[in-house]
């Protein structure tokens, strides 16, 4: 009898809060997910001539790589290092697995590197950015604003020596977006 009375009791006590709902985003919702390294781009344009696509035949874009200027950071005798920061590298989906992206990544790091910078930083998946030369040993003593994985935290230098003794936030220093094209965009 009393496991009977449970569950009338049950059938008609008011439903528990769920643990979770699921909702439509909201704008502030974005805010609260956003990357450290989109922290840095907010409001910036890539570095000169580093925003670099792949098109297919008939000129769609199906893969892109940016590359944003900052400061890595201070030198040991108190002077911003400028640097790069890499991402996002994306490709389209339909695309993935022919190349593509290292591609955009060696395309990248030429351009980098024949406009004379010293060193390239990214947050990324080490498996596969040691392929091109970035590691963690080289960001070890800088920090980005906000969450980010240490151990995903990378860095290749263009130029040997070039983070040697940095150390620090990493800050965005690239040109910012005109007033006039935000107030477009929004």
């Amino acid at each position: 009898m009393a496991a009977v009375l449970d569950a009338v009791r049950a059938f008609f006590a008011p439903p528990a809060a769920p643990a979770f709902v699921i909702d439509t985003e909201a704008p502030a919702d974005v805010v609260a997910r956003k990357k450290s390294s989109e922290k840095i781009r907010r409001d910036r344009v890539p570095a000169e001539g580093l925003a670099i696509v792949a098109r297919d035949r008939q000129g769609h874009v199906i893969g892109t790589v940016r590359l944003w200027n900052i400061e890595a950071g201070v030198s040991r005798e108190g002077r911003p290092v400028d640097a790069l920061l890499l991402g996002p590298l994306a490709v389209d989906a339909a695309h993935e697995g022919k190349g593509i992206g290292s591609a955009l990544m060696r395309a990248a790091m030429l351009e980098a590197r024949r406009r004379e910078h010293g060193a390239i930083l990214l947050v990324g998946d080490a498996a596969y950015y040691e392929r091109f030369g970035f590691f963690s040993d080289k960001a070890q003593h800088l920090v980005m604003p906000g969450p980010f994985a240490r151990e995903r935290f990378l860095g290749l230098e263009l130029k040997p020596g070039w983070l040697d003794g940095a150390a620090g936030m990493v800050v965005a220093s690239g040109r910012k977006l005109s007033q006039a094209h935000m107030r477009r965009v929004s």
